[in-house]
């Protein structure tokens, strides 16, 4: 079983990432999934009347704006890497957090390393699944990597001087 990092501690992730390539048919009829954005598009309410969570997940050049208003049928919104280089997820889940209030787990997936860690969980990640060559325990620790934040962010909405006495 995959291991995620979640609420500052790695657990066993009890959902499914669906391929991208998945037929609605080869989908158990149970359980907890994250589905991608196409196939939500293509069989959404077959996918609400399952029995278990679900999620979707969207690539980097699909927008969130597509999924605003079916939020609340997501209990994950997992936005994918498909490179440790490509930042335009962040804004994603700085969106979903701060403009839609969405309050369910946005989790990273795909090229996910220690070194982006802290940096999401500033923008409104809450959930992690780290490349597949990495020790989950490791890149917990880069959730720790700096003391002291400046900016204002999705974890902290006031900057230092505010925050100061």
């Amino acid at each position: 079983m995959q291991q995620i990092i979640k609420g500052n501690r790695v657990i066993d992730d009890d959902w499914s990432l669906v391929g991208a390539d998945t037929a609605l048919d080869a989908l158990p009829n149970s359980g907890n999934l994250i589905v991608p954005l196409a196939l939500w598009k293509e069989h959404a309410s077959a996918l609400k009347a399952r029995d278990g969570g679900l999620g979707v997940w969207l690539d980097a050049e699909e927008i969130i704006e597509d999924i605003i208003e079916h939020l609340a049928d997501f209990q994950v919104v997992a936005l994918n890497f498909t490179a440790f280089t490509d930042g335009r997820h962040y804004s994603s889940a700085r969106l979903l957090r701060e403009r839609y209030g969405y309050k369910g787990e946005i989790r990273a997936i795909g090229d996910v390393l220690r070194d982006q860690l802290f940096l999401m969980r500033r923008c409104g990640f809450d959930a992690f699944a780290v490349r597949a060559d990495r020790d989950p325990h490791d890149a917990l620790l880069g959730l720790d990597d700096f003391s002291v934040t400046y900016q204002a962010a999705v974890d902290d909405p006031l900057p230092l001087f505010r925050r100061r006495g």
